[in-house]
């Protein structure tokens, strides 16, 4: 009698890049960590194959020959609310970066970059994605209360949505509440990276955060700056 144990389903990435060489680094890199991979050049195409296919992340470049990835971002967005994305981009303006937050990134990296960090970073966010969490882990801070497994935050009977990261500092933040945490810590632990090439990624998502959770994002009270440093969470 042959008993069989069942072989866990591959995470699905796409990977929407139109420059050959990246596209066939990634595909190979991905794969190696048992990834299933499929790439597209095209914005159009990639937004039809998250509606059909449901993938479980996306690697999105910024500048592709039919659309952009601000736009491509958005229309995922509106049908896939928390799938997370990660844009590529060769620029390095703040403006641009922020932006990719606004409409919906969940992260970003700026080319040239190193596939090896990137992979570190998808399998950071996919075991984190796994790991075991009470049905009822609401966090409490002031008045909101933050859902992390439904990835909102309910603010004056207000659902708002919240991204893959943002849930992930909230948690982390609140694991140690009154305590100081560095970006660095942040960094190493949230996005699989113990070096990077600056922590403006943290702090670009703290602004967002405090933009749901504070009163008044100009005059923090609950997602404090600890100069020199990094956050603390005050509930």
């Amino acid at each position: 009698m042959n008993s069989s144990i069942p072989i866990p389903a591959r995470r699905r990435i796409l990977v929407v890049e139109d420059e050959p060489d990246i596209a066939r680094g990634l595909r190979d890199a991905l794969e190696f960590e048992q990834f299933e991979v499929t790439t597209t050049g095209l914005g159009r195409e990639a937004i039809r194959f998250v509606r059909e296919r449901n993938p479980d992340l996306v690697i999105l470049d910024l500048m592709l020959p039919d659309s952009n990835g601000f736009t491509v971002c958005e229309d995922i967005r509106r049908t896939h609310p928390v799938i997370p994305i990660i844009m590529l981009t060769a620029r390095s303006q703040e403006t641009d970066k922020i932006r990719g937050l606004e409409v919906g990134a969940d992260d970003y990296v700026t080319k040239p970059f190193s596939i090896g960090e990137l992979v570190a970073r998808v399998n950071a966010m996919f075991r984190r994605l796994t790991r075991s969490t009470s049905p009822d882990d609401a966090i409490k801070i002031g008045e909101v209360m933050v859902y992390p497994r439904r990835h909102e935050l309910v603010r004056n009977k207000r659902a708002v949505p919240l991204t893959f990261y943002e849930v992930e500092i909230v948690r982390l933040l609140h694991e140690r509440a009154g305590q100081p945490v560095s970006r660095e810590e942040i960094l190493d632990k949230i996005w699989g990276v113990s070096a990077h090439s600056t922590t403006r990624s943290v702090d670009n998502f703290v602004v967002k955060l405090r933009k749901k959770i504070e009163d008044d994002a100009s005059k923090p009270r609950h997602i404090v700056t600890i100069y020199g440093t990094g956050y603390k969470l005050v509930v």
